[in-house]
């Protein structure tokens, strides 16, 4: 056990995590059984390293982090090693990526019934369903959203200040005030093109090549995301990659699943069932029309983030693409987003009409569309710079 606490310490002594992800606050941690789920490369290990640090010395062997890749933890299991660990005073266990012990929820099920004094602060990959695909752990598990980076949380790590989160109820009514309060700060349009580029990821941070990093999430994202938890035959990996890039080559038109299921030697079901799994992996979203949804075939398919978009050589994505994938991602985190008609580009919550325009538009005195432009500082009306929508979260 010694050297785990080594181990926890190293890591939590060498914490580097420059922004303070809102989730921190959101969450109840006095819950006994809490799941972190996201997107591979959102930052899940640094988010549970730095709850260690807020909560608990390196040196207080009350709390530990550990990873289920260790040999250690994945031959005795995650239960008996819980075990271990409780009966030597230990109160905290942070386990990271939990989904690669095969009977994991079995087994954080064994933890709770025979540990009543200890907490588990568990990691997941967005693709597991936590309640839905394991009933042992219903009415026992808090189970939370940890998505990469907003526009705000960029914006405020490139510009050293705290600007707070605004509702989108809130932008809709006071976004002249909340703009003009931000702006007198800095022009947040400087940094948005940076943001869309190489912001939704936090290993932006770090010394490497971004595009390298993210292809290699991507991949990571497929093979064991989608592969190995959905427990899909190592053999169909090249399908799946193909069928995602011929997705992405359809830029923001309507997906013909039945060319793909044809070009794939697939069924349509088997295509509508893939492209589900890349959008619980956070590759892509998957939009419909009002009173649509799965299995019924998309309105759009557009990636998950504009950061995604960069990483597909030699494609180069429509401009208007890159800024409603983009809307579409931030405020998807707490709203429905629809297919709206012909003539506006998206439908929120069931009533709210929204298109994303680059300029604005003569149109606001005489339109109920709320319009997010892009060349645009502060709004008027109903036109909103569509920076100000990656202030949500």
């Amino acid at each position: 056990m010694e050297s785990f606490f080594r181990t926890h310490k190293y890591l939590v002594e060498h914490l580097d995590a420059p922004v303070r992800r809102d989730l921190m606050d959101e969450i109840d941690w006095k819950r006994r059984m809490i799941g972190i789920k996201g997107a591979r490369g959102v930052g899940k290990t640094t988010f549970l390293l730095q709850y260690a640090k807020e909560h608990y010395s390196p040196d207080d062997h009350q709390c530990l982090y550990i990873n289920t890749n260790n040999f250690y933890v994945q031959n005795i299991g995650i239960s008996a090693f819980a075990g271990e660990f409780y009966h030597n005073g230990g109160k905290v266990l942070l386990i990271d990526q939990v989904f690669k012990q095969p009977d994991w929820s079995h087994q954080l099920r064994e933890c709770y019934d025979r540990y009543p004094g200890l907490r588990i602060i568990f990691t997941g990959s967005s693709v597991m369903r936590l309640k839905e695909e394991n009933p042992e752990l219903n009415g026992i598990v808090d189970s939370y959203n940890l998505r990469g980076f907003s526009f705000r949380e960029f914006y405020n790590l490139r510009t050293g200040q705290y600007i707070p989160a605004y509702k989108l109820e809130d932008i809709l009514e006071h976004h002249v005030e909340i703009a003009k309060k931000i702006v007198e700060k800095g022009s947040p349009r400087t940094y948005f093109q940076e943001y869309l580029h190489h912001g939704f990821y936090p290993f932006f941070l770090e010394k490497t090549n971004y595009s390298e990093n993210l292809l290699k999430t991507m991949n990571m994202m497929i093979e064991v995301d989608v592969l190995q938890i959905k427990q899909i035959e190592l053999k169909y990996l090249p399908k799946i990659k193909q069928m995602f890039y011929l997705l992405t080559n359809s830029g923001s038109s309507v997906p013909n699943i039945s060319q793909l299921a044809q070009e794939l030697g697939m069924s349509r079901a088997t295509v509508m069932n893939y492209i589900k799994y890349l959008m619980e992996a956070r590759l892509v979203n998957m939009i419909y029309s009002k009173g649509d949804e799965f299995p019924k075939k998309p309105a759009r398919v557009l990636l998950h983030n504009s950061n995604l978009m960069y990483s597909f050589y030699p494609q180069r994505f429509d401009d208007h693409d890159v800024l409603e994938t983009f809307f579409c991602n931030t405020v998807w985190k707490d709203h429905k987003v629809n297919k709206a008609g012909n003539i506006c580009s998206f439908l929120v919550d069931g009533q709210q009409e929204f298109r994303v325009i680059e300029h604005g538009t003569k149109l606001k005195s005489k339109s109920k569309v709320i319009f997010a432009v892009n060349q645009m500082e502060i709004g008027e009306g109903n036109q909103i710079p569509l920076w100000l929508f990656g202030f949500l979260y």
